[in-house]
């Protein structure tokens, strides 16, 4: 196009810079790269927004129904002509999605889940989509269908948002940090109101690694190998030297020590290997601010159960103790409640903030 009026006025040496750079950073997320490269014309029978079709992919693949791709794509399409032929954005798609992973995955065609005599469970985004919770479909919903996922429920019929009540910023900055166990910020306040299991998820990943950001991408992705050496600036003036000195084999727990040294000191940690993580029963952790969660204060064996499942405690009740090096230690009942269930049965091996017992 050049000398026509219709000359862009970029640079192409300009230009090829900016691919050099990108061509660089796509190497460092190859892992991450889906196995999706370039178009497929299925699109233009599912008519999948891009992100929803990778997204979509993966998750069929976490259901095992990777072999079965394409009865996905093709539920996906029926789904949105069921559903009205609806508008698909980032929730909409999703449950589209959502519902075309739960026909394939339990056989069920698109007459059959239209059949008001058949009994179906629906995803919970359906749900939410056919109570009004997404908004209002242009054409409306199809009623028959909307009456049989709703099962007697009532449906708004205003914008979602409309009716909300006024966020008190102040009582809920006091919930979210007794949640976290730690002043926030306004924007991670802002973050907790819009997605709050999302950023406690963040939260409780920061508290226990410390700030990730930090690290270089290639390391916080893919670790360190045997002789590498990087440095970590924490802040202006504060920086660390890493260098990886040895991994050790997986252990009976599933886990591997890492030698290193940290501005010439060596160290030791012990790190779980995911590569096994699916082969090693690990013990749930108690969620930090839940009063329902009984933790363990300490590392050690689970002694005694004091309590059963159902069963009505009362506040200084004995729930269970804990022996560790010749030490015994009893947990008592900080409040009244009732057991829902015993997570650490006498004998088991637990450390410190493992699950023990859960309250309704």
């Amino acid at each position: 196009l050049r000398f026509t009026d219709r000359e862009t006025g970029l640079d192409p040496a300009t230009i090829r810079e900016f691919s050099d750079y990108w061509e660089a950073a796509r190497g460092r997320y190859a892992a991450f790269e889906p196995d999706m490269k370039a178009g497929a014309s299925e699109v233009y029978l599912h008519e999948m927004p891009g992100g929803q079709f990778t997204n979509l992919k993966e998750q069929a693949r976490a259901m095992g129904l990777a072999e079965r791709w394409h009865e996905v794509a093709k539920a996906y399409a029926e789904v949105n002509a069921m559903f009205g032929d609806i508008v698909k954005v980032t929730p909409s798609s999703k449950m589209v999605g959502d519902m075309a992973l739960s026909m394939v995955a339990a056989g069920l065609s698109r007459a059959e889940v239209e059949d008001p005599a058949r009994d179906i469970s629906f995803p919970d985004s359906v749900v939410s989509f056919f109570k009004g919770e997404l908004g209002q479909p242009p054409n409306g919903f199809p009623e028959a269908l909307q009456k049989k996922v709703l099962k007697g429920g009532t449906a708004i019929s205003h914008r979602p948002g409309a009716r909300l009540p006024p966020t008190d910023f102040t009582a809920s900055r006091a919930e979210a940090e007794a949640r976290i166990g730690r002043h926030l910020s306004d924007d991670e306040l802002h973050s907790y109101l819009m997605y709050p299991k999302v950023f406690c998820d963040y939260a409780a990943q920061r508290r226990e690694y410390g700030p990730l950001g930090v690290l270089p991408t290639p390391i916080y992705f893919y670790g360190m190998k045997a002789g590498e050496e990087a440095d970590i600036d924490l802040e202006p003036g504060k920086s660390l030297h890493l260098r990886c000195l040895a991994v050790g084999e997986t252990d009976d727990e599933g886990n591997r020590k890492v030698f290193f040294e940290l501005n010439g000191q060596p160290r030791t940690v012990k790190i779980a290997d995911r590569s096994v993580a699916d082969q090693v029963v690990r013990h749930p952790k108690a969620e930090i601010g839940n009063a329902k969660h009984i933790a363990a204060p300490m590392p050690g064996m689970v002694g005694t159960v004091g309590v059963a499942a159902g069963q009505t405690i009362k506040a200084g009740d004995l729930l269970l103790t804990l022996e560790a090096m010749k030490m015994e230690t009893a947990i008592h009942a900080e409040a009244d409640g009732t057991v829902a269930r015993i997570v650490a049965k006498a004998g088991a091996q637990v450390e410190a903030k493992d699950l023990l017992i859960e309250l309704q």
